[in-house]
């Protein structure tokens, strides 16, 4: 594989992961499972292609979140890593936080708007979904 282009790691550095291919999209989710995979008010995101995601080190752990629904992290220090569902076949979703250089992956736009805190707010003029961009 050439030199990847994006790549990133759990907060001890056992799972990492690379990418040659540019994201097919970023973008925030507001949704429960998001939020407490994150313990944070909301989640940011960049979905690439399934196969052009590849894991060294440590493989992370996952977790059938729902059915169909997979979350993975690091099985020591417990970063949140990805996401993956049947409802979105061929590609996997990275969270931002993960990423090496997350000032690179600016959200283009929210989804599951409708399930947000009502006390929080990003304060941009990004496309809000209610539910999913597909939907």
């Amino acid at each position: 594989m050439s030199k990847p282009f994006h790549s990133g790691r759990c907060l001890c550095g056992r799972v990492t992961f690379e990418s040659s291919s540019d994201p097919l999209w970023t973008g925030y989710c507001h949704c429960a499972s998001c939020r407490r995979h994150t313990a944070s008010p909301v989640a940011a995101f960049a979905g690439f292609e399934a196969g052009s995601v590849h894991f060294s080190g440590e493989t992370p752990q996952e977790y059938e979140s729902s059915s169909g629904t997979w979350r993975s992290f690091c099985g020591r220090c417990g970063t949140p890593i990805s996401y993956r569902s049947q409802r979105y076949p061929g590609e996997i979703h990275v969270y931002v936080g993960a990423l090496d250089e997350p000032r690179r992956y600016a959200p283009a736009g929210h989804v599951h708007y409708g399930e947000r805190l009502p006390w929080f707010d990003t304060k941009d003029t990004l496309v809000r979904h209610d539910e999913t961009a597909r939907s």
